[in-house]
């Protein structure tokens, strides 16, 4: 009775994969998951690759990813009303699934069997990228910098007040300390800007000890302070003192909450340039406190219009950093970018950027922010963010597990800037529009004489016009040069030595209209590109 009761069985899983439908997926303006109700009861394999949301108790996977709306676009905009409908519309829950697997792997020519149109079973497919592996080979690109700086909310490091907070004893803090000490010495950045620290002397303290024993060559140091450690959080800084100096003590900013907004300048000891460094932690996210947070952010813009005219500092160039707890396009930010400072996550990846997920949500957003002002702007590389936390399961919390990787060692994602001071970028990328073909496709870089080995730090993505990703941001390194024209070239095809090989393979794209987003100089520029 089992043999024949499990043969039926087979027979029918056989039979409905046999029976698949190929499931178009639409525009995601419209597309809804109740467009699968007809194939309740069958197989079907999707015409597009589905991401991971969410991984915590089930998965959740979607055609896209799921972001905030507010940190999309400002509420009522087409940005902010597209991610509403993709969050509220096309998620669904993905059974028969195994292995773990991380927020942002997309399943290729995934197969499901549809159990009904919020629940599909997992049948098939091929599991691609975000992977572990994938980010223990090195930090994300941030261009050709001299100096790496890092901000990182390292979730309540507290080392002497074990409460509420962190850890609850010795061994669960020594699973954090390794943890986060393994995190901090594979970004190996040359300034760090760390959030929620115990205040005092013994956290940062053993930060820094961690940092020169895993880092041979490295002489981290911090600024002490001498009041005792207390059970509350503070912002502060871990530099190379091989590096750079910093321009005295940092200056403490306690508007609204003590201790977590501080304002430092920095000299590369190498070339003598300086920055001013602002690493922020915002009151709590809570609706009714968003007044607080644009009252934190206004101290911020206008302790920076004095600090800077100081004697000892004398430089406008500023970078703010740090957990703001606020998305993209609300009122705080506002309050930076009305003041001529550039977000850099917009800048360098539109709309892709996350470093935070809420817990047992499905919802992506960056709230550990990067920005820069005008002046700054030109000499940074690169800005990208390192997700070894936020794309993690939900549950997994290391007072718990006995992994000691550097993954979930935190709730937030570290978030890097490349900066080479004192550099400069001119000028603007334009299309060839003589040469839009079906693998091949040029830009140029004009460029003044004297400038020939200027290599600006631009990053295109190709998207369907249905809104579908065919690439993620990637950076554009100019090969080919025409002197007398002034002009470097860049050429989308396969016989581009620069091209990098996961791009190359999308080649020759289908017949069809697709949109380019070039990311320059604090803009998005869009470009139309026909196939024939």
């Amino acid at each position: 009775m089992k043999r024949t009761l499990s043969l039926h069985i087979f027979l029918l899983i056989a039979l409905s994969t046999l029976c698949q439908v190929h499931v178009t997926v639409g525009s995601p303006d419209s597309w809804s998951i109740q467009e699968l109700a007809p194939y309740v009861g069958q197989t079907v394999e999707f015409d597009v690759p589905i991401v991971v949301c969410s991984n915590s108790s089930r998965l959740v996977v979607s055609p896209w990813r799921m972001y905030v709306p507010e940190g999309q676009g400002v509420s009522g905009s087409s940005a902010y009303t597209t991610a509403s409908h993709i969050n509220g519309s096309c998620g669904f829950t993905l059974t028969g699934v195994s292995e773990y697997h991380r927020c942002g792997e997309k399943i290729y020519h995934l197969q499901a069997y549809v159990q009904s149109t919020s629940e599909l079973s997992f049948v098939s497919g091929e599991w691609r990228g975000n992977t572990r592996v994938d980010l223990e080979k090195g930090i994300p690109d941030v261009g050709d910098y001299r100096l790496l700086v890092c901000g990182f909310n390292v979730e309540n490091y507290f080392v002497v007040n074990y409460g509420s907070l962190g850890a609850r004893n010795e061994s669960q803090h020594q699973a954090q300390r390794e943890k986060i000490s393994k995190a901090l010495a594979k970004i190996n950045a040359d300034i760090f800007g760390l959030v929620e620290l115990e205040q005092g002397n013994e956290a940062i303290q053993e930060i820094v000890n961690d940092l020169n024993a895993n880092l041979p060559g490295r002489h981290y140091a911090f600024f002490h302070e001498s009041s005792a450690a207390e059970a509350f959080q503070k912002a502060d800084y871990v530099y190379d003192a091989d590096k750079v100096e910093p321009i005295g003590q940092p200056s403490v900013i306690n508007t609204e909450v003590q201790n977590r907004k501080r304002m430092v300048c920095f000299r590369e000891k190498a070339t003598g340039e300086k920055f001013i460094f602002s690493i922020n932690h915002f009151k709590a996210m809570n609706t009714g406190d968003e007044y607080r947070r644009v009252n934190e952010a206004r101290a911020v813009v206008n302790f920076y219009k004095t600090y800077h005219n100081n004697n000892s500092v004398r430089d406008n160039d500023l970078l703010v950093m740090g957990d703001l707890n606020c998305h993209a396009f609300t009122s705080p930010i506002a309050v930076f970018t009305d003041n001529g400072m550039i977000d850099l996550h917009r800048a360098f990846h539109a709309d892709s950027s996350y470093s935070y997920r809420t817990r047992g949500g499905n919802q992506t957003s960056y709230i550990d922010h990067a920005l820069a002002n005008s002046t700054l702007y030109k000499q940074v590389t690169g800005m990208a963010v390192y997700h070894i936390n936020s794309d993690e399961n939900d549950d997994y919390n290391y007072k718990y597990s006995s992994d000691r990787t550097m993954f979930r060692c935190s709730d937030h994602d570290p978030v890097l800037v490349g900066l080479k001071l004192d550099s400069t970028l001119s000028g603007d990328p334009y299309f060839s529009g003589d040469n839009f073909g079906q693998d091949s496709l040029t830009f140029y870089y004009p460029y003044a004489p004297g400038e020939e080995e200027l290599n600006p730090k631009m990053y295109f993505d190709i998207y369907t016009i249905s809104g579908f990703p065919i690439c993620a941001p990637t950076p554009i390194e100019f090969y080919g040069m025409k002197p007398e024209e002034h002009k470097k070239y860049y050429t989308f095809s396969s016989d581009n030595p620069k091209l990098p090989d996961e791009i190359k393979r999308f080649l020759p794209l289908p017949s069809g209209l697709y949109v380019i987003h070039i990311y320059y100089n604090g803009n998005v520029k869009n470009h139309k590109l026909i196939v024939r």
